[in-house]
Formats: C-alpha cells, sequence, structure tokens
C-alpha cells in the first residue's frame, strides 16, 4: 500500500499538477491581456500581483519554524533567494511588457524555447546526465525535439476548419485587435524572459538543496521580487494616476495573477522541482499552446483546425517520450544507488534527487 501511494505521489499525481498548472498560467496571461487592453500598465501589474502573493504566503515562515528539520535561515539562503527574486521578477518584468506589445499566443509560443533552454543549462550545471547511447538520454532530447516541433506546428499551421463557432473566431483574437506593430521588440523580450525563467528554474535546485522548504523560500522570493518590481514600477510610472486600480478587469486580474500565479503557482513549481527535477517541469511548458487553443474553442468560440489537433498530437507524443526517459533514468539511478550507496563524486546541483 505504501509503495502504491509513494508510485501516486513521485509519478502520477506531478504529471496531474503540471497540467493543471499550465491550463491555470495560461488563463492568467489571457486576463492580463485583457487588463492591458483597458489601460493599465504592464510594471504597475506585475508590483501589485507580486505585493499580494507576499500577503498571501506571510504565515509561510512561521510554519517553516515548527519543523526542527529545516536549517535556519542564514545570510547565505537569504542572499540565494534574494538572486531568485532578482532573476524571477526581472523575467516577469520582461514578459509582461512583451505581451503587452503582441499576445498571449506569442508568448506561450515563444514559451517553447523553455525545455531547450533549460535542458542546456540543466547538462552544463551537471544536473541532467547526457550520454549519447543512453535511451533514457536520447528519448529526452528527442521528445524535446518533438513537442517543441509540435507547438509550432499549432502555432503557425491552421488547415481545415473542422469545428466552425457562431463567431468564427482566432485563438484570443479578441485580444489581438491591439497588438504593437513592434511585434520584433516583442519577440525578443520574450526570448530574453525564458531565457532568465529557465535559469530560475535551474537556480531554484541549489536553493532548496540548502533548505528545503518551497512555502518559505517561495515567500521570501515574492518580498524580493515586490521591491524590484515595485522600484522599477515608480521609475517608470512615476505617476500616481498610473498606480490607480479600477473595480473591473485589472483588479480581477490582479488578484488572481498574486494569488493563483505569484503564489500557488510558484510554490508548485518549487515543489516539482526539488521531486523531479527542472527538465521534467519545462517539459510541460509545449502543453501551453495545446490548452491555449482549447480555452479558445470552449470559451471564446474559436474555430478548430486541422492543424491544431496533428500539432496537439506531436506534442502529446514528445511529452510522453520524456516523461518515458525521465523514469527510465529514475529507474537506472535507483538501480546504481543498490549497487554502489556511496554518496562520493555527486555532480554539481545533482542532488536534488534525494
Amino acid at each position: 500500500m505504501m509503495a502504491r501511494r509513494w508510485s501516486f505521489y513521485k509519478d502520477l499525481l506531478p504529471v496531474i499538477v503540471m497540467i493543471g498548472i499550465e491550463c491555470n498560467d495560461t488563463g492568467l496571461l489571457t486576463l492580463f491581456k485583457a487588463a492591458t487592453n483597458k489601460g493599465m500598465s504592464s510594471h504597475v501589474f506585475v508590483a501589485y500581483a507580486y505585493a499580494i502573493a507576499t500577503l498571501v504566503l506571510l504565515p509561510a515562515p512561521f510554519f517553516s519554524k515548527r519543523s526542527g528539520e529545516l536549517p535556519k535561515i542564514n545570510f547565505s539562503i537569504l542572499s540565494k533567494i534574494a538572486l531568485l527574486g532578482v532573476i524571477g521578477s526581472s523575467s516577469q518584468i520582461l514578459g509582461y511588457v512583451g505581451i503587452s506589445y503582441s499576445s498571449p499566443t506569442l508568448a506561450t509560443s515563444i514559451g517553447n524555447l523553455v525545455p531547450a533552454f533549460t535542458f542546456m543549462l540543466a547538462v552544463i550545471f551537471r544536473m541532467e546526465k547526457l550520454a549519447a547511447k543512453s535511451r533514457s538520454s536520447q528519448a529526452k532530447v528527442i521528445g524535446s525535439i518533438i513537442s517543441i516541433s509540435g507547438a509550432f506546428v499549432l502555432t503557425f499551421y491552421k488547415g481545415q476548419p473542422i469545428i466552425i463557432t457562431r463567431t468564427n473566431l482566432q485563438p484570443f483574437s479578441i485580444l489581438n485587435n491591439s497588438v504593437d506593430p513592434n511585434w520584433a521588440i516583442a519577440g525578443i523580450l520574450l526570448t530574453a524572459d525564458y531565457l532568465l525563467a529557465s535559469l530560475w528554474y535551474i537556480l531554484q535546485v541549489e536553493v532548496l538543496k540548502e533548505f528545503p522548504d518551497e512555502l518559505t523560500m517561495v515567500f521570501f522570493y515574492n518580498v524580493t521580487a515586490t521591491i524590484v518590481t515595485t522600484t522599477v514600477g515608480l521609475f517608470i510610472e512615476p505617476s500616481a494616476s498610473a498606480w490607480k486600480i479600477r473595480l473591473d478587469m485589472s483588479l480581477l486580474s490582479i488578484i488572481c495573477s498574486g494569488v493563483f500565479g505569484k503564489s500557488m503557482s510558484n510554490v508548485v513549481y518549487a515543489w516539482a522541482i526539488h521531486l523531479k527535477g527542472p527538465v521534467y517541469v519545462t517539459s510541460f511548458k509545449p502543453l501551453a499552446v495545446v490548452i491555449a487553443i482549447a480555452m479558445g474553442v470552449m470559451f471564446l468560440d474559436d474555430t478548430l483546425h486541422v492543424g491544431s489537433i496533428f500539432g496537439a498530437t506531436i506534442v502529446s507524443i514528445g511529452l510522453y517520450t520524456v516523461l518515458w526517459g525521465k523514469a527510465k533514468e529514475e529507474a537506472e539511478e535507483y538501480v546504481d544507488n543498490l549497487e554502489s550507496p556511496s554518496t562520493e563524486n555527486v555532480p554539481l546541483l545533482h542532488s536534488y534527487k534525494t
């Protein structure tokens, strides 16, 4: 019975949770774009969202003090979390400005680069094994390429319509009417955003290795991010009128982003990274385009095309291949640990698996 429970917690639950988080994040991007279309500044949005997330997680440090197993919070831990906050908040600032210049569709499309960025950084930091003759390594590389390819098929290939709804809208077309002509700038900003996001995932492994308390880590991360985004926001938007929030979509998007994005999503990401590693977490990113199209069909009366079905199938195959490779790698490491239990010469940043 205990083995079944552990298998569910370690193997099935992360898959369910990560799919749910991708749905959550895609919906939040849509709310943000709707709010900025009504005139709200992206810098004001991200500062308020982080502030709300900080308030939501305020009790977290007090709960962590009750556990005697956790190390004391020292300057080393706080400095690493502060660096995490600077990187994460900078990523968010670039990303939200990029979306305000373009659309959530472009953001989710460029977000397909995250698995590739993360995998390369993980190999550089020796967090992931890359052996040409290893079937698990081959599966992870090939699966990542397939998933990214499928996501780009979803983005750029439509094909014949399958389900034509009343208004025959394109994905997020309600939001695309205000797309800024500087889409190239948006692409550069979003690419920089996701490169920093990949580094953010990687750095979390080091922080959680030293201080394995996801709630407290995310709380102090949000404190740093609030300070950074508020400072940047006040510098770019010094007018007091820009910081006044109307009781409309702007307020709703800020609250939802703070509660479900900057707090809940970040805690879940930290938990999944601590359990499975950053490459596993980012392998779900190509699903964002699939989810965006599905939400468009269900809630925005979008038309479903052949390309959507074809691309979604490719993404699913790629994701399954990555998960299979990851599971096989964990099985191989488990056998190796039984044969040689010594923990000497552990690769840098590799001990998150323990």
